[in-house]
Order: C-alpha cells, then sequence, then structure tokens
C-alpha cells in the first residue's frame, strides 16, 4: 500500500511536468513558402534555362569583344560606358522580364489551380490559416521572386565579366577599360533597389489583383483578370475621350518612374535605380488597394469550394 501511494504523486507529477508542444508562428509560414517552392519549379527554373541561354549567346559573342573594344575606345567616355555595360543591362533587363512573366502566371493559378484540382481540401485539413496560406502565395512574387532574380542576374553578370577578362587577356588587351566601366558592387546595389522598389513594392497591386481573381473565377481566370481594366480604360475613352485610367496603367506598370529621355538612357544599370519615388500619393493607393485585394482573397479562399 504504501509503495503504491507514493507511486500516484509521482505519476501526477510527471504528467503535470509533460507540456504540449507548441508551434513557433513562422513556422507555417516558412513551410508554406517551400510548398509554393516545391509545387511550382518554374519559379526557378525559367530564370535559370534563361539565364544559360544568354550566357551561351554572350560566350559566343565574346568572338567579337576585342574589335568592340578597340571601336569603344574611340568613343567619348560616356558612351564608352553605355556600349561596355549594355550586355550586362540587358542580361539583368531579359531574367527580370522573365521572373516578372513567371509572378503574373503563378499569381493567376496560385488559387484556382488547387480548387481545379481539389488539393484545397487536403491543405485546409491542415493547421494552416487562410492568411497564412494567401500571405505565402503573395510572398512568391512580392518578395521571393525579386530574391532570386538578383541573385541569378548577379552571377550571370559575374560569369559574363569573367568570360570577358578571359577572352581580352587571350587577345593581348587589357582589361582595364572593362572593369572600370563594370562595376559589379554598383550594378548590384542599382539592381537590388530596382527589384526592391519596383517589382516587391510598385507591382503589389498587379500581383494582389491577381491573386484576387484567382480565388474568385472558376474559368478562365486570365480573361477575368484583363477584362475589367480593358472595359474601364474603353468606357472612359468612349464616354470622355480620356486616357486616364490607361496612364494610370501605364504609370504602374512603369514603376512609377517618369521614363527615360531616350532608348539608350534607359539601357543602363543607373536608369534602373532613378525614378522611383516612394513619396508618390499613387504608390501609396497602390498598396493599400494591394492589401485590399489579399484580405478579399483570404475570405474568398475560406468561403470557396472545389471547382
Amino acid at each position: 500500500m504504501t509503495s503504491e501511494s507514493n507511486a500516484v504523486p509521482d505519476l501526477r507529477d510527471d504528467s503535470e511536468s509533460i507540456t504540449p508542444a507548441t508551434m513557433s508562428a513562422t513556422r507555417p509560414m516558412y513551410w508554406s513558402v517551400r510548398r509554393e517552392l516545391w509545387e511550382n519549379r518554374s519559379i526557378y527554373l525559367a530564370p535559370l534555362v534563361v539565364a544559360a541561354v544568354f550566357l551561351f549567346g554572350f560566350m559566343i559573342s565574346t568572338i567579337h569583344l576585342p574589335q568592340r573594344l578597340r571601336a569603344a575606345l574611340a568613343l567619348d567616355p560616356m558612351q564608352q560606358h553605355k556600349l561596355i555595360e549594355q550586355p550586362y543591362t540587358i542580361a539583368a533587363l531579359v531574367i527580370m522580364g522573365t521572373t516578372f512573366l513567371v509572378a503574373v502566371f503563378y499569381c493567376l493559378d496560385a488559387l484556382h489551380g488547387e480548387r481545379r484540382d481539389r488539393s484545397i481540401l487536403f491543405w485546409k485539413s491542415l493547421p494552416v490559416s487562410d492568411l497564412i496560406t494567401v500571405v505565402s502565395k503573395a510572398s512568391i512574387p512580392l518578395l521571393v521572386l525579386p530574391l532570386l532574380t538578383f541573385a541569378i542576374t548577379f552571377v550571370t553578370q559575374f560569369i559574363m565579366l569573367l568570360l570577358s577578362t578571359v577572352v581580352l587577356l587571350g587577345s593581348g588587351l587589357s582589361v582595364s577599360t572593362l572593369w572600370s566601366h563594370v562595376s559589379l558592387f554598383q550594378m548590384s546595389l542599382a539592381l537590388f533597389y530596382h527589384l526592391l522598389v519596383v517589382h516587391g513594392l510598385w507591382y503589389a497591386p498587379i500581383f494582389g489583383w491577381l491573386l484576387l481573381v484567382s480565388a474568385w473565377a472558376r474559368r478562365a481566370v486570365f480573361l477575368w483578370a484583363a477584362l475589367p481594366p480593358l472595359a474601364i480604360g474603353v468606357v472612359e475613352k468612349i464616354a470622355f475621350n480620356t486616357s486616364h485610367f490607361a496612364a494610370m496603367l501605364g504609370h504602374l506598370i512603369g514603376g512609377g518612374a517618369p521614363g527615360a529621355a531616350s532608348p539608350e538612357d534607359s539601357m543602363s544599370m543607373g536608369a534602373l535605380a532613378t525614378g522611383h519615388s516612394l513619396s508618390a500619393p499613387s504608390f501609396w493607393v497602390g498598396l493599400a488597394f494591394a492589401a485590399a485585394c489579399l484580405a478579399a482573397a483570404v475570405r474568398l479562399r475560406r468561403n470557396r469550394e472545389p471547382i
């Protein structure tokens, strides 16, 4: 009896000492983002393939690099800088354009695809809220893709610089002109600022709208996303003979930049980091619109059933 009575408090103490494991608040978000990367490999495969193709073409073009550099030496310093830096800017623009298209098609399918293949029933059974799900999907075009674009572009430009250096040294030319006009550090800062401000913030209304349509539409998601803006622009033009809405969309797609003075000015890394005002009222209105779209997408996902 004594041994049994003594064992009871011990068991009680053990049971009281066991506490249920608590999940970190950021852990569902982390695994939700990883899920998106697992299920949508085009997020990183598409820019990698484009970067590889561009590098292959650039490697072939280095055959004529010595001749181009000799021709550039006859120009004034400003024209030299534009001519030598131009391939690196084109590489950045091509990769950024690719990731922007990936972001658009990802947003269109992000919430519609899980209803179409009925996987939404499985994901809703997990202890992950609709808010975390929608925010994790929004983080792909707003955060993950800009960071991925920056990393891929930096590596691509670095390889381009190494290839150019090897070719010039093999031709007996000095690489001082090349390295003086191609500053990876300055180009990387301009690129990072552009991706953070434009692709991460200015384009937030676009991605928010696409995610909202993806959560609402039952079919033809692209048409439902494109037709309302198109209809508003057409009605405004017919009724008032104005194009304010089209100008606003152009301002949004342009990242808030006023536009370069000439096509040559736009083909420089410095142009990527200029003209994007974060104090403009349209910028903050766009962020508010993006937040409203995401809030509506959360509510729609909570009530939507499989298609």
